[in-house]
């Protein structure tokens, strides 16, 4: 039986997109299929949809960030990841960070610059829209950064990036991470477990 690829939209950005970057990879070999990943840029969904960042939706409400809290412990311990380490920077204007996204994947070294994209974001947190700190950040995690964010630049990458999030909007998205089954929308990293149910049939 062939299964539909799912797709997961994400921007470095968001750390609940980095919590579930970690647990996709055990939800992969259970299933035995590998998660379509599509950089898109948050702050154009936000703006598209008139969205707003979590960090300010919960501000001022009481108990829900206590919740959040509860949630995200959940999480980690049912998906066996690590935590983020809160990004003193935050918020961190991702968007060379997602055109060098789409570069990368031009270039071929796409899952080896999603990984370290997201381990200076939420592993080691830097401010990453310093574009010094962003190039030596990742040439220490191995990549030709100069050139991924020489060709970030360029006019094709970054229709992409405004491709790809046009789609995601007009698909339903209004933040990150979501993710899709074919045409059924999951938003929020507790609904992996949705996905994978649906990918299995259970």
């Amino acid at each position: 039986m062939s299964v539909t690829a799912p797709q997961f939209l994400f921007d470095f950005g968001s750390p609940n997109a980095f919590l579930s970057h970690e647990a996709i990879p055990a939800i992969e070999q259970r299933i035995g299929v590998k998660f379509d990943y599509v950089p898109i840029l948050l702050g154009g969904i936000f703006k598209a949809t008139n969205n707003k960042s979590p960090a300010e939706t919960l501000a001022g409400i009481k108990n829900k960030r206590e919740f959040q809290a509860i949630e995200t412990r959940r999480f980690l311990k049912r998906f066996g990841v690590r935590p983020f380490t809160w990004n003193p920077f935050f918020p961190v204007n991702t968007l060379n960070l997602m055109r060098a996204a789409i570069a990368a994947h031009m270039e071929g070294v796409f899952e080896k610059y999603v990984d370290a994209a997201f381990h200076h974001m939420w592993v080691e947190p830097k401010k990453m829209d310093d574009p010094e700190v962003a190039l030596a950040a990742l040439a220490s995690s191995g990549l030709d950064a100069k050139r991924l964010l020489v060709r970030a630049g360029d006019a094709e990458v970054k229709a992409k990036l405004i491709e790809n999030t046009q789609n995601a909007v007009d698909r339903g998205a209004f933040g990150s991470p979501t993710f899709f089954v074919g045409d059924e929308m999951f938003f929020g990293k507790e609904q992996l477990r949705d996905v994978e149910e649906m990918l299995t049939g259970k």
